[in-house]
C-alpha cells in the first residue's frame, strides 16, 4: 500500500463507529498487514501481548482501554516487558474518543482526539515499510488532499469521458488548478470569510448534482469580471460576493465537468479539509500526479524532499546571502546593499516540474529579507523580491500551470508569515497576468530567452494564463542587473531508455560537439545547456544527476564538452540516495554538481554531509585535477594480463545445467560426466552455488551427440539461436554445442564479478582450478601470474573502479576495459612480484580457513573474518609501499597518485593518437 492509500483506509476505519475490538485488527489492516497475519494475530499465536491488547513484534503493541484511562494505559504499554521483548517500535492506546500513541525509536508522541487521529497517519508510516523522513509525517495534510482530488478527478473522468481525451484533458487540468486555488483562498479569508466557496456549491447547488457544474461555473465567471463590470454582467446575487481573481487563472472558458451525486459528495469533502495547512513546495508534486495516468498508481509514494532540493540551492547561493547577513549584523547600509542584492536575484529551473525548487527558492529568500527588515526596525516593509525573478520551463501543460499556482500560493503564506493577515489580503488580488513559466521543451528552447541576461525581453501578457503558445515571448524583469542561478532536478533516462523523441533532443543538443552522445543520459543535455548560459551570462549552475554522468565511459565523453565553455565545478555532492518515502520504490543515486565561471579558489566537495574546501574538483567528483580516463582493448602497464568477458552461451539455457540436471545426465549415461564442467559466474562464485554447462569441443562433438540428453541439449541451442532477431546470434546455430566464446585456462583463472555492492572493502575476486568455466556474468584472466591476483585485491584497485566505472543502483559495474587496462601500476622487479604473490596466497588461505563460508559471507563488511582483514591489510602495504614508500593516509591520496602515474603512462600514447589524427586530417 502508498500512503494514500493508507490514508484512505484510515479515514474509513475513523468514520466508522468505534468497536474496541474490531479497532487493533482494523487498524493493522489499514496499513497493509495481510488477512493471514491478522487471523494469526486473532487467534493468539502471533500475538504476545501481557496486557490484553495485540502486539506485533517489530512493529506496535496497542490496547483499547476504558474511558479516561489513555495515558496511563500508554504508560503500561511502554513499561510492558512484552513491549521490550517484541521490540515494538510503536505503542498506541485509545478508548475511542481519545487517541495516545509514541515512537519508542525516536521519542516523537501523538495525543488527539479519536476522531482526529487520520490528520496523524503519517506517523505511523514505518508500520507499512515506508522509510518516512519528517517531511513526509509532516505533510500529512497535502497527502489527504491529494487522494480526494484523485477520487475527484477519476470520478469526473468517469462522468465525463471527452474530457480525458487529449483535446480536452488541459481543459480537466485547468478545471483542477481553478478548484485548488479556490480551497486555499476560502479557507484563508481571501475568499472574504471562512469556507464560502464549498458552502455556496452546497447550498446553490441540488442534491441530485444536476445543476452543480452551473453553479461553479458562474462562480468562476464572478472571479474573472472586475468590479466595474459586474452591473452588467449579471450575476447572480450569490456569485457576486466572490472577489475579482483574474490573473489568467480565470479567464477563457468557464466551462465545468457535470457532476456525479458522488462527485459533488467528494466535492464538499474536499472543502472541508484545512486548506491553510497546505505545503505549496510538496503539494505541487502530489497533485502532478493526479492528472498524470502514469503517476497516479503511485500517489503519494514519492516527491523531491525539500533537505535534498536545499542540497542543490544552499552551495549555490542561499549559503552564501546567509554568510553576507551574518557579516552586516546591524549595520543599516550593509543590510540595505544585501537586501537590494537579493531582489534582483533570478533563479531558473529549466525543468521545474510543479516548481518545487522555485518555491523553496523563493520562500528562503524571504526568510533571510524578512530578517533584514527586522534587524532594520522595518518589520511591515513590503517584500522586494518579484515572483517573476523565479523563471521555469516544463514539458508539460499541469505542472506549469500548478508551478505558478504553488508559487502564488508561497507568496501569500509568506506575507501572512512576516506582514501578518491584514497586509497580506490587502494585496494579494486581483493575481498579476504576467506568465513566468514557460510551457515547452527545455531542450529545443533558448534559455537565454526565457532568462534574458539583460532581464529585457518582449512583455507578454496572457489573455488566459493555460493556453499560451510554446514560444511565447517573456515579460520583463521587475529588478534589473541582478545574478542569474539555474537550478533543478531534470529527468535522468540513460542509454536504452530513451523515446524517439528524446533521442531527437539529444542530438539537437549536442550535434556538432560529440558523436557519441549515445553514451549520455539525458540529464547531460542539461548540464551542456547550463554551460552555454554561463557562457552567455555570469551565471551559476546546478542540476541533480544520477551518478553515472561522473563515471564510467560517460564522464570523459560529456564533461570534456561542458567544461570547453570555460566553466569550472564549484561544488558538488558526492553519490547519495534521492531519498523518497516508499519502501518499494527503486532508489535513484544521485550527484549534485555546481558549475560557474568564477575561477573561485573556494570549491566544495560534500560528501555524506561533510563538506571540505578544495583547490579544484574533477569531473570525477574528486579533490584535485584528473585525467579522462577513456576505455582502452589492452593494459596500458605492458606487463599486466589482459582481461576479457566470460563466455557468452546465447542458448535460451540449452547449455548450462543445474545441480540436479547433472545428476540426472551421468545417471542416464555415465559418458557425460566428460562433457560437463563447473560453471561460475559472479553469482554462483560468491555464494557457492553449484551449476555447470556442456563444454564439447569440436573433436568431441560426434562422440557427445550419441548421448541422448545432450543431443537434445544441442537441438534447444540450434533452435534458439536460429529464432534470434540478432544475425550474429543466427549465425551461431552453426555450432549450437559451444558458446559465442570458447575460453578455457591450462591451469587455472582469475574470475572477476561484473557486479559488486559498494558496501564491502574489496572486490571479492578469486581464483579457480584448471576445467572451471567462466560465464559472461564475470570476467576472467586465464593463466596469469598470482601477482596480478593481488592487484585486483587491493584497496588501490577497488578505489580505482569505484571511481572510473560506473555503478548500478550504488553497486560497482567493473569494466575490464574500463578498470583493469587503464589501471596504473609501477615497473614491478621480480622481488615485489615475489611478495604480492604470497599475499594473494596469504589471502586465499585464510578464505579456505574459513570453509564452507562463502565469499559473499567472507566480505560483508560487518562479518569479515579477522585473519581475512589482516591478509588484506599486508596485501595492501605491500602494494602501496611500491607506489610511494609507505601506506596512503586516504583514498584521496591513492587517487592523486593513480592519477599522477596514469598521465604519466598515457602521455606518450596520447601524442601518438594526436599525430595519427592530425595525419590522417
Amino acid at each position: 500500500m502508498n500512503a494514500v492509500e493508507i490514508e484512505e483506509a484510515i479515514s474509513a476505519l475513523s468514520d466508522q463507529a468505534f468497536d474496541p475490538v474490531e479497532f487493533p485488527y482494523a487498524f493493522l489492516q489499514a496499513f497493509g498487514n495481510k488477512e493471514t497475519t491478522i487471523k494469526r494475530l486473532r487467534t493468539g499465536a502471533s500475538n504476545k501481548s501481557d496486557l490484553g491488547g495485540v502486539l506485533q513484534t517489530n512493529n506496535i503493541h496497542l490496547c483499547v482501554c476504558p474511558p479516561n484511562e489513555v495515558t496511563k494505559t500508554l504508560a503500561a504499554l511502554k513499561a510492558s516487558p512484552a513491549t521490550i521483548r517484541a521490540k515494538a517500535r510503536f505503542i498506541l492506546a485509545t478508548d475511542g474518543t481519545n487517541f495516545e500513541a509514541e515512537d519508542l525509536e525516536t521519542g516523537d508522541t501523538v495525543a488527539c482526539t479519536y476522531q482526529d487521529f487520520p490528520n496523524h497517519f503519517g506517523f505511523f508510516l514505518p508500520l507499512a515499510g515506508i522509510t518516512t523522513v519528517k517531511q513526509v509525517r509532516e505533510s500529512s495534510f497535502d497527502i489527504r488532499a491529494t487522494s480526494r482530488l484523485n477520487r475527484l478527478y477519476v470520478e469526473l473522468l468517469q462522468d465525463n469521458p471527452e474530457w480525458g481525451t487529449t483535446e480536452r484533458r488541459r481543459d480537466m487540468n485547468h478545471f483542477m488548478a481553478r478548484l485548488i486555488f479556490c480551497f486555499f483562498a476560502e479557507d484563508t479569508d481571501i475568499f472574504n470569510g471562512s469556507g464560502l466557496f464549498t458552502a455556496t456549491i452546497e447550498q446553490m447547488s441540488a442534491r441530485d448534482s444536476s445543476n452543480t457544474h452551473v453553479v461553479i461555473g458562474e462562480l468562476f465567471r464572478a472571479m474573472n469580471t472586475g468590479i466595474a463590470e459586474r452591473p452588467a454582467a449579471n450575476l447572480p446575487r450569490w456569485a457576486n460576493g466572490f472577489p475579482y481573481v483574474n490573473g489568467g487563472l480565470f479567464s477563457g472558458g468557464v466551462d465545468v465537468p457535470r457532476f456525479s451525486r458522488i462527485a459533488r459528495s467528494y466535492l464538499l469533502h474536499i472543502g472541508s479539509l484545512d486548506w491553510t495547512k497546505i505545503n505549496p513546495d510538496i503539494f505541487g508534486s502530489m497533485i502532478q500526479a493526479v492528472a498524470d495516468d502514469d503517476e497516479r498508481g503511485a500517489l503519494g509514494m514519492h516527491y523531491t524532499s525539500v533537505p535534498n532540493i536545499l542540497r542543490v540551492l544552499n552551495p549555490l547561493f542561499l549559503d552564501d546571502l546567509r554568510e553576507r547577513l551574518q557579516e552586516a549584523g546591524d549595520n543599516p547600509r550593509m543590510l540595505l546593499n544585501l537586501r537590494k542584492r537579493i531582489a534582483k536575484i533570478r533563479v531558473f529551473d529549466p525543468a521545474c516540474g510543479s516548481g518545487n525548487f522555485l518555491v523553496i527558492a523563493y520562500k528562503e529568500m524571504r526568510e533571510i529579507e524578512a530578517e533584514i527588515n527586522r534587524r532594520r526596525g522595518e518589520p511591515d516593509h513590503r517584500t522586494e523580491i518579484p515572483l517573476t525573478n523565479f523563471r521555469g520551463i516544463e514539458l508539460r501543460d499541469f505542472p506549469a500551470e500548478i508551478a505558478r499556482l504553488a508559487l502564488i500560493i508561497a507568496e501569500y503564506q509568506c506575507d501572512v508569515l512576516y506582514r501578518g493577515q491584514k497586509e497580506a489580503l490587502a494585496e494579494f488580488l486581483p493575481l498579476d497576468a504576467m506568465n513566468w513559466i514557460t510551457c515547452g521543451n527545455a531542450l529545443r528552447l533558448d534559455w537565454l530567452s526565457i532568462c534574458p541576461p539583460t532581464g529585457t525581453g518582449v512583455k507578454y501578457h496572457a489573455e488566459d494564463l493555460f493556453h499560451t503558445p510554446l514560444d511565447q515571448a517573456q515579460i520583463d524583469f521587475e529588478n534589473e542587473g541582478g545574478e542569474t542561478y539555474i537550478c533543478g532536478n531534470p529527468p535522468y533516462s540513460g542509454k536504452g531508455k530513451l523515446t524517439s523523441e528524446q533521442k531527437s533532443d539529444m542530438q539537437f543538443v549536442f550535434q556538432g560537439r560529440t558523436r557519441h552522445w549515445g553514451y549520455i543520459d539525458l540529464v547531460g543535455a542539461w548540464f551542456l545547456k547550463a554551460s552555454d548560459y554561463c557562457l552567455a551570462t555570469d551565471a551559476s549552475a546546478a542540476l541533480v544527476s544520477t551518478n553515472s554522468v561522473v563515471m564510467g565511459r560517460q564522464a570523459p565523453t560529456l564533461w570534456p564538452i561542458v567544461l570547453a565553455n570555460g566553466v569550472e565545478i564549484c561544488f558538488a555532492h558526492s553519490s547519495f540516495l534521492w531519498s523518497n518515502n516508499a519502501a518499494r520504490k527503486a532508489a535513484v543515486f544521485c550527484v549534485i554538481v555546481g558549475i560557474d565561471r568564477r575561477r573561485s579558489q573556494d570549491r566544495k566537495i560534500f560528501d555524506d554531509g561533510i563538506s571540505r574546501n578544495v583547490d579544484h574538483i574533477s569531473h570525477y567528483l574528486t579533490a584535485g585535477r584528473a585525467p579522462l580516463v577513456e576505455a582502452i582493448g589492452a593494459p596500458i602497464a605492458v606487463h599486466l594480463p589482459e582481461m576479457v568477458l566470460g563466455n557468452m552461451p546465447n542458448d535460451g539455457g540449452a547449455l548450462s545445467l543445474s545441480f540436479s540436471d547433472r545428476i540426472d545426465f551421468v545417471s542416464e549415461s555415465s559418458e557425460s560426466q566428460e562433457f560437463i564442467r563447473r560453471f561460475y559466474g559472479s553469482k554462483e562464485y560468491n555464494n557457492d552455488i553449484p551449476r555447470y554447462c556442456l563444454w564439447i569441443s569440436d573433436n568431441s562433438l560426434p562422440r557427445a551427440q550419441q548421448i541422448a540428453k545432450i543431443h537434445e541439449r544441442l537441438e534447444l541451442s540450434r533452435r534458439v539461436r536460429l529464432g534470434s532477431p540478432d544475425v550474429s546470434n543466427r549465425k551461431l546455430a552453426d555450432r549450437p554445442h559451444q558458446m559465442r566464446e570458447f575460453n578455457e585456462a591450462l591451469n587455472h583463472s582469475f574470475i572477476v564479478p561484473r557486479m559488486t555492492s559498494e558496501r564491502r572493502e574489496y572486490l571479492p575476486c578469486g581464483a579457480v582450478a584448471k576445467g572451471a568455466i567462466i560465464s559472461s556474468q564475470a570476467f576472467a584472466i586465464f593463466d596469469a601470474d598470482f601477482w596480478s591476483l593481488s592487484l585486483l585485491l587491493s584497496k588501490l584497485h577497488f578505489v580505482w573502479i569505484a571511481t572510473i566505472c560506473g555503478k548500478f543502483k550504488e553497486d560497482y559495474r567493473y569494466s575490464s576495459d574500463l578498470g583493469w587496462h587503464t589501471f596504473p601500476i609501477p615497473a614491478l622487479t621480480e622481488k615485489n612480484k615475489a611478495d604480492l604473490t604470497r599475499c594473494a596466497e596469504d589471502i586465499l588461505l585464510a578464505r579456505d580457513a574459513h570453509f564452507p563460508a562463502t565469499i559473499a559471507d567472507l566480505y560483508d563488511p560487518e562479518n569479515m573474518p579477522a585473519d581475512l582483514r589482516e591478509a588484506h591489510e599486508r596485501n595492501d602495504e605491500v602494494l602501496e609501499r611500491i607506489y610511494i614508500g609507505r601506506r596512503f593516509r586516504n583514498d584521496t591520496e591513492r587517487l592523486e597518485k593513480l592519477f599522477e602515474l596514469y598521465t604519466k603512462m598515457t602521455a606518450g600514447a596520447g601524442a601518438t593518437k594526436k599525430k595519427k589524427a592530425e595525419a590522417s586530417a
